[in-house]
Parts: C-alpha cells; sequence; structure tokens
C-alpha cells in the first residue's frame, strides 16, 4: 500500500445553500442537521443571532447565516433548516437556506479566496472550489463564529440557564 500524497488526501464538505450561492464547511465540525425551532431571544444581541436554544441540555445559541451575510429580512417555516456544529468547543446552531450534499475535495481542487467579488467578507472564507461547473465558496467556521460574538450569547445562556427556561 502506498501513501496517499497530501494533493491526493480528500477532504469532506457538507455544502448548504444562502440565496443564490452554494457554501460548504468542513464535514468534521458539523453535529448534526434539524429543522428550525422557537428559541428564547438574547437581549441586545446582533439581528443575526436569533436566540438559544436547549438541545438535550446544551443551551445552543443560533446565528441565522442568512442575516449576517446576505443582510435580509428571512422567513422561518417548516422547510428552515439549522445546522449544528462545533465551534470553539462548544456548539452553535447555523440557519440556512437548505442542505445540499457532502463533497470530497482534494487540497488541490480548493482555490484560494478572492479579496472581492463575494457576498461576504473574505476573513471568513478557506478557499473556492468548482464541482460541476458549480462554484463552492469554503466557509471558515471559527473566523465566521467569532469568540467575541459567542461570548455575548453565554452571558446570556447562563441567565436562561439558571433561570431554568430553554424556549
Amino acid at each position: 500500500m502506498t501513501a496517499q500524497t497530501d494533493s491526493e488526501v480528500r477532504y469532506e464538505y457538507l455544502t448548504f445553500a444562502l440565496g443564490d450561492e452554494v457554501y460548504g464547511m468542513d464535514i468534521m465540525q458539523v453535529k448534526e442537521i434539524r429543522g428550525y425551532e422557537a428559541v428564547t431571544r438574547i437581549a441586545n444581541a446582533p439581528a443575526f443571532i436569533k436566540g438559544v436554544i436547549n438541545l438535550r441540555g446544551e443551551v445552543v445559541p443560533i446565528v441565522d447565516l442568512r442575516i449576517k451575510f446576505l443582510n435580509i429580512k428571512p422567513e422561518y417555516d417548516e422547510f428552515t433548516i439549522v445546522i449544528v456544529v462545533q465551534v470553539h468547543d462548544r456548539l452553535v446552531g447555523m440557519v440556512v437556506d437548505g442542505v445540499s450534499d457532502v463533497i470530497g475535495l482534494t487540497r488541490d481542487e480548493i482555490k484560494p479566496s478572492p479579496d472581492f467579488g463575494v457576498a461576504f467578507d473574505s476573513r471568513f472564507l478557506s478557499g473556492l472550489a468548482t464541482q460541476e461547473d458549480q462554484m463552492i465558496i469554503l466557509v471558515n467556521i471559527e473566523a465566521l463564529i467569532s469568540s467575541n460574538e459567542l461570548g455575548l450569547i453565554d452571558e446570556e445562556a447562563v441567565a436562561i440557564k439558571e433561570a431554568g427556561g430553554s424556549q
């Protein structure tokens, strides 16, 4: 058996839709995919932080990527999807328009991200890839969900947990 070179190793990404764009995130960070449910609002939080939910005893912040990236006022219905990911040693739910597929990419297939022409700040990107003539924007989840934003959520989540509330 021969060892794989770095350019032959396949990295897996979960692809999802925000508006007309297709994004991908490291599948290893994804914990579950679920439907949107009512949240407990957080006082003074930015608009893209919808609130928190109680997920099997853990308070999980819910971030709407449609608001954060596209600056739109989205609708919430039975088709709204939440991807629960592990970020900075905790769970965070991310609201998206839809989940597409799991794709495998080699390092050679991932191109550097540009500084312009994408719907959001390029510091949130880990690269770009093309599959079947479709551009996929690869997202850096750690950069996307900053520690400062999680700190704001944590303060409110502790108060909610101590009060015994979950929804």
